[in-house]
């Protein structure tokens, strides 16, 4: 059986049996490069740094992407071919994935390696999309007691970021993008200068239950008015889409910056 090429254990992992009972389970975790070479998923994402600008095998130094011309020479962590890919077989608990393309995860692992005060920021992104309101929550109260030797951001900082590997959208945009309309309100209602008064009730009343205030002046700009890479904000992306709630909101002006 092939072993891990980084710390030449067996490609397998232990899992907690699901019956609830103290025994552990070995699953399969074998990353299989097209070189050859095997990893286990983690091993592999512990050398994402030097992988993404390389884009070679670790191990033994070959080519891995499909698209030679690689990463973006100004920002290597940014592929400027939309095509590259590292394709692999991978192994694991819930069977075989042929072709399956690690460099989106090798990538975002790297970016986050150089910039580790942007790992809440992409959690915080994650429940923009799924909808997650007291995830965004929790995690703003966690950034506000954030002690001052950790890498992080601040309150304003986190709302307003905009991803550079999702092309550079911002927590309202994906919350648009994915239909959550509780999460929209939330961030305008703690990100934005839209008037109290526009709001609906169900979202002031939600607001209130969770004990949040609206801040009496924003520390940074209105979320609003943030584009991404195409030069959209919120509220374009919102028309582009269409249709039931974001026509509702259009109307009222709630995403047009500055109202």
């Amino acid at each position: 059986m092939a072993a891990c090429k980084v710390c030449e254990n067996p490609l397998v992992i232990e899992v907690d049996d699901e019956d609830g009972n103290d025994e552990v389970q070995l699953v399969p975790d074998d990353l299989e490069t097209s070189c050859g070479c095997h990893f286990h998923w983690q091993c592999l994402l512990d050398h994402a740094a030097e992988l993404a600008i390389s884009l070679k095998c670790p191990s033994c130094d070959s080519a891995l992407a499909t698209n030679v011309a690689g990463p973006s020479v100004t920002n290597p962590f940014l592929q400027s071919a939309p095509g590259a890919s590292i394709l692999t077989r991978y192994t694991n608990e819930g069977g075989v994935q042929e072709n399956y393309d690690v460099l989106p995860a090798i990538t975002e692992e790297a970016y986050l390696e150089a910039n580790p005060e942007a790992r809440p920021a992409r959690a915080y992104h994650v429940m923009c999309s799924e909808g997650d309101v007291g995830g965004i929550v929790e995690l703003l109260r966690d950034a506000d007691q954030a002690e001052d030797d950790e890498p992080s951001m601040n309150i304003p900082q986190l709302l307003r970021y905009q991803d550079p590997l999702g092309d550079s959208k911002s927590g309202l945009h994906l919350a648009v993008e994915k239909g959550q309309e509780e999460v929209v309100w939330l961030l305008l209602w703690i990100a934005s200068t839209l008037d109290t008064e526009a709001f609906p009730a169900p979202a002031v009343q939600a607001a209130q239950a969770m004990g949040i205030q609206r801040p009496s002046t924003l520390a940074s700009d209105d979320i609003r008015a943030l584009t991404d890479n195409q030069g959209r904000t919120a509220e374009a992306v919102a028309t582009q889409i269409g249709g039931g709630t974001w026509t509702t909101i259009l109307e009222s002006g709630a995403l047009h910056p500055g109202s």
